[in-house]
């Protein structure tokens, strides 16, 4: 991936290199505190472009692996990539955990600390908080709108992958390429869950050809054996997740399939910790990506794998590990930062010029991911396309039918804010 030249810039380091720097991110804590950091040969040293992230650090859907990716793709920003034009990103952090009172009280700090804007961090309760942001002229950028609310609207909020209902849809249309045509899902028991079985999965599927059935699973004490037993019934082609709360309900649903004796395809969401942890029950397995994921290696094109090399190192050196959302959230720091190099001029920048700047960009290579035209005034996704992989015997992620999968856009066309 190539950075976007400026008159203004340092020295412009690919993001490519990869160069090993022992360095940790301002990130984390209050936008005053700061860890240690080693000095790379592209530090940024102008003023600070104070940014807000919510945080996923509590209740049931904690994402460590994001909060390591923010921390990393900052240091990599930071001391790699010379910030912007120059400018270091310091970070306002506010940890949220899926309430809504929890984002309200982050949105409104970053407004008292004058951020120019606010990462999603996977906020499954970012509606909450984004019309406070929006009134204050602060744009909501992420990869991915896991709240369908804020995904719904195009106004004030850049997201770098594709919508919701891409994967979904891009996903059933992978699994009639495979010649599936039974489709059981499994969601957390919320009128959310329900929702998006009775109002997305069965009508998507009936649009493609494909019979799909819902079962739900208790959020609070879930018991995956008579979950596994309930599916398995249905007679599934493929069945799993659509979404889910965390890595440990991945890993528990495919052992528990396996021991039943099912050797059907297993949908697993954006999981990937259940490779490791579930080696013998992993191969055949699938999950979804809005870009190349680590595993894919030997399938990526040669740039992603670089990439792939360059995050690896960085989250590494975060604390993070080899996590869907880590290297999203990493992924979404870089495209954030290399996107405000299209802008006259950092200096003074305001939440404004952040948003005008990214809604301009057009093919815009981004980090692991397809490229991006932002601006759609009906969405606030900069892509459609998504990425299938299908975990191989020897563990390596292969997309399915070995490219992007682009969802159809007469159905994403009926589904707001996804066209």
């Amino acid at each position: 991936m190539r950075l976007i030249a400026r008159k203004r810039s340092r020295v412009a380091v690919g993001l490519a290199l990869g160069l090993v720097l022992t360095v940790t991110a301002a990130c984390g804590g209050d936008s005053k505190d700061s860890d240690e950091a080693s000095t790379g040969q592209n530090t940024a040293t102008g003023t600070p472009i104070k940014v807000g992230f919510f945080s996923p650090e509590g209740g049931v859907n904690t994402l460590p692996g994001a909060v390591a990716g923010m921390k990393a793709g900052v240091s990599y920003v930071n001391t790699e990539l010379g910030g912007v034009d120059g400018h270091p990103l310091e970070v306002v952090s506010c940890p949220v955990d899926g309430t809504p009172e929890k984002t309200i009280s982050c949105a409104n700090k970053f407004v008292q600390d004058k951020v120019v804007a606010a990462f999603d961090g996977f906020n499954y309760s970012s509606s909450a908080g984004v019309d406070i942001l929006v009134d204050a002229k602060i744009p909501l950028v992420g990869q991915i709108a896991f709240d369908q609310i804020t995904g719904s609207k195009a106004d004030g909020r850049v997201f770098f992958g594709a919508p919701q209902a891409s994967f979904l849809v891009g996903a059933l249309q992978g699994f009639k390429a495979q010649g599936m045509t039974a489709v059981t899902m499994t969601l957390v028991d919320t009128p959310s869950g329900h929702n998006t079985v009775d109002n997305q999965l069965k009508p998507l599927a009936t649009a493609l050809g494909l019979k799909a059935e819902g079962v739900y699973f208790s959020a609070t004490n879930p018991n995956f054996s008579a979950l596994a037993s309930t599916i398995v019934s249905t007679k599934p082609d493929v069945a799993g997740l659509v979404a889910s709360p965390n890595e440990s309900v991945c890993t528990q649903l495919v052992k528990n399939l396996r021991s039943l004796g099912y050797k059907g395809g297993v949908f697993l969401a954006a999981c990937t910790g259940f490779i490791d942890a579930a080696p013998k029950d992993a191969p055949g397995a699938m999950m979804y990506a809005p870009g190349w994921l680590p595993g894919s290696e030997k399938y990526a094109p040669a740039e992603a794998g670089k990439q792939l090399e360059t995050a690896a190192k960085e989250i590494k050196q975060a604390g993070g590990s080899k996590d869907f959302f880590a290297y999203g959230q990493f992924a979404t720091v870089v495209d954030f930062a290399t996107g405000l190099a299209t802008t006259p001029s950092a200096d003074g920048l305001t939440g404004e010029a952040v948003l005008t700047t990214l809604k301009g960009l057009k093919d815009f290579p981004t980090f692991l991911g397809s490229p991006a035209t932002c601006g759609k005034p009906t969405s606030p996704n900069c892509t459609t396309q998504m990425l299938l992989f299908s975990v191989q015997d020897d563990l390596t992620l292969k997309p399915v039918g070995d490219t992007w999968i682009v969802p159809s856009p007469q159905i994403l066309s009926a589904i707001p804010g996804a066209s």
